[in-house]
């Protein structure tokens, strides 16, 4: 017998429309810009509404103190007729409030899902905010896009709302995260000055960022949650940059959280701390006194956990084959203690390190050193943290730790009061590698430092002391990005592993249960397989300049990349694409002066290219990255490229992208298409890249232009069809 509930509507105009505000308890239709001040259960079903394009505008917004909002399971789909996830766009839900309990929501297609103001006691449990907004990432199987880099520097100004988010808590104390789940996005959990909260029990896996952010965020509990593959910039055996992204971000002055049992597997760093811009500039604060306890934080690209600039404990977790198990650049009095450490390049790796006690960890197989400590000579003339602060490499306790079939156990430099007893070397190259630039270095002394450490009192009444389960295989090769971010396993994919000197392409043919075949191909021969199970590995060789594979899959229901629900046993097309057109492009390199600024006047600048090149060369991609001097006796500042080509397309609309550092423009056929020439406009990473989409067809001449101020500088151009 179903219960009649009363439905109570209050209609208050607004600029843009009716608001609707619901006042009583109720099954209630999700509406347009409508306002929810009591509890109510949402009526179930599918909800199609597009937000508008400021997050100033939710769609929904849930205001009040003491209340409840059971979504009921309803789905509330953004996005209209919009596919890419960089498209997304606006806030999905608004919530203001104390005390307030959300639960049961799945929404996607949107910039944020849901955002919370100034809440206090508030309650997210048993919502699925997956596949809202992320960035078509730039970089490739074999080269690193910079402008795929992420930045999170100063978030006062709520910059990290760029990236999207599915749930963005803002000055919310005392919150309880629990049982979510948010994949196929770029950042799950972001929490902006959010103190004394309980994440728990959540699953924030396959992102292509951040899986929970922290910024000025104190006294919280991260337990019991899944939060592997929140990566990017990492292409197994190519480069594994990571570029910023984590399972779990700290930054800008987080301190006394505990972080326990979670799974913090394959992610760009597993746990990334930073102590922030306040304390660079001051050499005060830190991000301090964080406790990281029984996780895993293993496969990571780039560091397992990172530490910097501040003073924490890590106690008895799980770190192999990472780049860097620990990195603990200017960390002071951290206790790393009980941790594991398995086939990493360097499993604890501090440069300016003081104050730090080693003890009891178990080193086994990591490639160059299981500890390696120094630091440089000189300091970095415009680091407030530096000119304010003691920065001496100094007093190190290593004590009863396991080193195996290590290469260098434990490896110094510049470093001094280094006291090493009651270790434990079984087969190692070296066990102790030193140079004179160490200085009262002890053997079989304890004397230096304090060893104790201290245990949250959560930890002895935490009921749950397991790491999640996860059945991922193990190893960094099992990170496959895509341009969308990190492959899930859910649905079938051609994955291009590498290109041999036979222009052989390599791939790896992943999916569920079920049968693939070759449907079409074109500017290939020789493929190895036409059809099999999964998984599988083919190869083709090159045969022309548009190398296409398309595969037909028939098996399993699956959700796609998209989060778009596949039937089982019908018919879906996956497919792969590498478009190399034959181009001659001549470069040649400029230098520029005051007078020819390009910061100041275009048409003046351009006359430094009626001078005779600095250097010039012939190249078939433009894809250039320099760290420094451009060549041998050029410059690395002050310089300008101009690259030309005549290229023939067949008949097509295509996407022109150009990634560069700092001015560029592209010109086709001598018109504008990309004119990026405003430096003030460059202030993030990602503002290097540049789009435009046009229809060519025949014979068309381009020409790329790049102003370089100082710095990093880099020039990137790459062309494709539309799909």
């Amino acid at each position: 017998m179903k219960l009649l509930k009363i439905i109570i509507f209050i209609f208050l105009p607004v600029l843009n429309g009716w608001t609707i505000k619901v006042t009583a308890q109720s099954f209630i239709p999700l509406t347009k810009g409508m306002i929810i001040s009591k509890s109510v259960i949402i009526k179930q079903g599918n909800y199609r509404l597009t937000a508008g394009d400021s997050i100033n505008h939710p769609l929904i917004t849930i205001i009040g103190n003491n209340l409840t909002v059971d979504f009921n399971h309803a789905f509330l789909k953004g996005n209209g007729s919009q596919l890419f996830p960089n498209q997304f766009h606006g806030l999905a839900v608004l919530i203001k409030g104390n005390n307030i309990t959300i639960k049961n929501a799945r929404i996607s297609g949107y910039k944020i899902a849901l955002m919370a103001q100034d809440c206090n006691g508030l309650t997210i449990e048993n919502c699925d905010f997956s596949y809202n907004y992320r960035q078509r990432l730039q970089s490739n199987w074999q080269h690193e896009d910079v402008s795929d880099w992420m930045s999170y520097h100063h978030n006062e100004n709520d910059e990290w709302l760029r990236y999207g988010a599915g749930i963005y808590l803002k000055d919310c104390n005392k919150a309880v995260i629990k049982q979510n789940k948010i994949t196929g996005g770029q950042c799950a959990l972001m929490m902006m000055r959010c103190n004394d909260g309980l994440v728990t029990d959540n699953d924030f896996s396959f992102n292509s960022a951040i899986g929970i952010g922290m910024y000025r965020s104190n006294r919280n509990f991260i337990m019991n949650n899944k939060l592997d593959f929140n990566v990017r910039g990492h292409s197994f055996g190519f480069y594994n940059r990571g570029q910023d992204s984590a399972g779990i971000l700290a930054f800008e002055q987080c301190n006394d959280n505990v972080i326990a049992y979670n799974s913090v597997t394959h992610s760009g760093d597993g746990f990334f701390l930073w102590a922030g811009q306040t304390t660079m500039d001051s050499g005060l604060g830190g991000c301090n006194d964080n406790y990281l306890f029984k996780n895993d934080f293993s496969y990571a690209p780039t560091n397992g956990v990172e530490v910097t600039f501040s003073k924490n404990f890590i106690i008895n977790n799980i770190i192999n084959e990472c780049d860097n198990g620990i990195w603990g650049g200017y960390s002071w009095n951290t206790s790393i203690t009980g941790n594991t450490f398995f086939k990493n390049k360097t499993a604890i790796a501090i440069e300016h390190g003081q104050n730090i006690s080693i003890t009891g960890n178990k080193f086994n197989d990591d490639i160059q050193d299981g500890i390696k400590l120094w630091a440089r000579r000189t300091q970095p003339a415009d680091w407030g943290y530096a000119q304010k602060r003691i920065t001496t490499s100094m007093n190190y306790l290593i004590l009863d730790n396991l080193f195996e079939n290590e290469n260098n156990a434990i490896n110094a430099t510049l470093t001094d009061n280094i006291a090493i007893d009651k270790n434990k070397f079984i087969h190692c190259k070296k066990d102790i590698k030193t140079d004179s630039s160490v200085t009262n270095l002890k053997i079989q002394s304890t004397s230096l430092v304090d060893s104790a450490v201290y245990v949250p009192e959560i930890l002895g009444t935490w009921k749950n002391t397991n790491i999640p389960v996860t059945n991922f295989s193990k190893g960094r090769d099992q990170m496959k990005i895509t341009e969308w971010g990190p492959y899930d396993f859910r649905y079938p994919i051609i994955f291009l592993k590498k290109i041999d000197s036979n222009h052989t392409y390599h791939f790896d043919v992943q999916g569920l249960k079920g049968k693939w075949k070759i449907k079409k191909s074109k500017d290939v021969k020789n493929i190895s397989q036409q059809s099999g199970s999964f998984p599988a590995s083919i190869t083709a060789q090159q045969n022309g300049t548009d190398v296409q594979l398309e595969l037909e899959y028939i098996g399993e229901a699956f959700t796609d990349q998209f989060g778009i629900q596949q039937a089982a046993g019908k018919k879906h097309s996956f497919s792969f694409r590498d478009f190399k057109p034959d181009i001659k492009w001549q470069v040649n390199w400029y230098g520029w002066d005051a007078a020819h600024d390009p910061n100041k006047n275009y048409q003046v600048f351009k006359t430094v290219f009626n001078n005779k090149p600095l250097q010039s060369e012939q190249v078939k991609d433009i894809n250039y990255t320099w760290w420094g001097a451009i060549g041998k006796g050029l410059p690395a500042d002050s310089f300008a490229v101009v690259a030309t080509a005549n290229i023939d397309l067949a008949a097509g609309t295509y996407i022109l992208s150009v990634t560069a550092d700092d001015l560029v423009k592209v010109f086709v056929d001598g018109k504008l298409v990309i004119d990026f020439w405003d430096v003030s406009k460059y202030k993030y990473d990602e503002d290097m890249h540049h789009e435009a989409t046009i229809k060519l067809q025949g014979k068309h001449n381009f020409r790329i232009e790049q102003a370089e101020n100082a710095g990093f500088a880099t020039l990137i151009f790459k062309i494709k069809p539309l799909k």
